[in-house]
């Protein structure tokens, strides 16, 4: 895996998965689509931790500088 996520759409998804996680343990959102903001905010995690994202590479996206 060749990394394809640049600094910046790293932090991003990483505060959007914080920004989900507060959502769902507060109780604003709950059930079903809690469930998926957290299934969301776990996948953006995983994605800037490891600097690849599958969907990039099917439409050809690029956001790293190296």
């Amino acid at each position: 895996m060749k990394a394809n996520m640049g600094s910046a759409d790293r932090i991003i998804r990483v505060i959007l998965a914080i920004f989900f996680a507060v959502l769902y343990f507060t109780g604003t959102v709950t059930g079903t689509w809690g469930t998926v903001l957290v299934v969301l905010g776990g996948i953006f995690l995983a994605t800037s931790v490891i600097s690849f994202c599958p969907l990039y590479t099917l439409v050809g996206l690029n956001t790293c500088k190296k």
